[in-house]
C-alpha cells in the first residue's frame, strides 16, 4: 500500500486537505545531478536504454523535493523506435529518425511490438524505479498519443508546419486512420506492460493535437486516445489515466467523453473557466506556465497561488505545469513553486 497516495485520491476526486504536485519534466536538463548521469550514459537514447540509471534519474526530483507522484524517465517516442525507424537525438536539435513514413506501403510494413521484448528496457525501468520508491508515491507511466507519435514518425522529426502530416490526413486520410489504429494498439500494449510493470497511474501525451482542425482533431487524435482509455479500464480497471493535449482547450468536453480519470491542461487554459465546464466530472491536472519559473521567488509563489485558488476549493485538483519545465530554470525557483502547494490548504 503506498504511503502517500494523494494523487490517485485526487484523480477519484476524493475530498484533500491541499492537492497533489508532481511536474511534467521532473526529472531533467535543468538539474545538474541529472547532467551528469546524463554525460556519464553518453548520449541521451542511452540513458532512456539503461534501466538503472532511468531510475536514477527519476528519484531525483523525489529526493530534491517532496513531491506527490514519481515518473518513469523515457521518451514519448520509444515506439516508433521500436518499429524499425530508428531514433537519435541530435544535439541542440531535437528527436531525428533514420527513416520516415512517405508512402502508403510504408505504413502497410509497419509491425505490431511486443512491449516486453523490444522494450523490455523501459519495463525494467519501470520495475527498477518501482523498487526504489519502496511505496511511498505513485509512479506515473507513460506515452504518446497516436497522433504525435504519427507527427513524429512522418516528419522524421520536429516540424514547424507538419505539412507532411497533414498531407496524409487530408489526402489519404483511410491511410491515416490505419496508421493510427496501429499506433493505438501498440500503445495500449506499451502501457498495459507498464502497469503490469508496477506503473501506478499512465498519461498520454498528446503534444500535438492542438495544430489540428476540431474535426480533424476528433478523428485523428481523440478517437485513438479514447481507444486507448477504453481498453486500459478494460484491462487495468484500477489504473486511472491522464489525457494531455497541448493546445487542446477548446475540446475538454470532448476530452471528458472519452472517460478518462485526469485531463492535463496547458497554460493557456483558464483553470476556472476549465472547472466549471468539466470539473465535475474528472480531475484537472495544471497548470502553471513554465515560463513563470524564470521569474521571482515572489512572483512564482504569486502565481502558484492564483492557480490553486481558482480552482475553488473543489476536489480533483492536481498540481502542475502547463508543459515541461524548461531546461534554464533554476531548480530553487522549482522548490518554491512546490513549497507553495505544500503549504497550501483548503478552506
Amino acid at each position: 500500500m503506498l504511503k502517500n497516495d494523494r494523487l490517485l485520491r485526487a484523480l477519484r476526486r476524493e475530498r484533500l486537505d491541499r492537492p497533489p504536485v508532481w511536474l511534467m519534466r521532473q526529472a531533467g536538463r535543468y538539474l545538474p545531478e541529472y547532467l551528469r548521469v546524463r554525460k556519464q550514459a553518453g548520449d541521451f537514447m542511452s540513458l532512456c536504454r539503461t534501466p538503472e540509471l532511468c531510475c536514477e534519474v527519476a528519484m531525483q526530483p523525489i529526493e530534491r523535493f517532496n513531491l506527490d507522484s514519481a515518473i518513469l524517465f523515457s521518451d514519448i517516442l520509444t515506439i516508433p523506435d521500436a518499429m524499425g525507424l530508428g531514433l537519435s537525438f541530435a544535439e541542440n536539435h531535437g528527436p531525428q529518425f533514420a527513416k520516415r513514413i512517405e508512402t502508403v506501403r510504408d505504413i502497410e510494413s509497419l509491425p505490431v511490438i511486443d512491449p516486453n521484448d523490444s522494450l523490455g528496457y523501459v519495463m525494467q525501468a519501470v520495475q527498477t524505479t518501482k523498487a526504489a520508491l519502496s511505496n511511498t508515491v505513485p509512479l506515473i507511466g507513460f506515452s504518446g498519443s497516436p497522433w504525435t507519435l504519427a507527427t513524429y514518425m512522418i516528419e522524421g522529426g520536429s516540424s514547424r508546419t507538419f505539412s507532411r502530416s497533414k498531407s496524409l490526413i487530408y489526402s489519404e486520410p483511410p491511410a491515416a486512420d490505419k496508421l493510427l489504429d496501429l499506433l493505438a494498439d501498440n500503445v495500449i500494449a506499451y502501457l498495459k506492460a507498464q502497469v503490469e510493470a508496477g506503473a501506478d497511474v499512465l498519461m498520454v501525451f498528446d503534444t500535438w493535437g492542438g495544430v489540428l482542425t476540431r474535426a480533424c482533431y476528433q478523428r485523428f487524435s481523440l478517437a485513438p486516445m479514447q481507444k486507448i482509455v477504453h481498453a486500459i479500464a478494460k484491462s487495468c480497471p484500477t489504473v486511472p489515466v491522464i489525457l494531455f493535449t497541448k493546445g487542446g482547450g477548446a475540446w475538454l468536453e470532448d476530452l471528458v467523453n472519452t472517460g478518462c480519470a485526469g485531463l492535463g491542461l496547458d497554460w493557456t487554459c483558464d483553470i476556472s473557466s476549465a472547472v466549471e465546464r468539466v470539473g465535475d466530472q474528472v480531475a484537472l491536472q495544471g497548470n502553471l506556465d513554465p515560463g513563470a519559473l524564470y521569474g521571482t521567488p515572489e512572483r512564482i509563489e504569486q502565481e502558484t497561488l492564483q492557480i490553486l485558488k481558482a480552482y475553488n476549493n473543489k476536489p480533483g485538483h492536481i498540481f502542475n505545469l502547463g508543459h515541461g519545465i524548461e531546461p534554464g530554470v533554476e531548480p530553487e525557483k522549482v522548490k518554491v513553486a512546490v513549497d507553495a502547494v505544500l503549504s497550501f490548504r483548503y478552506n
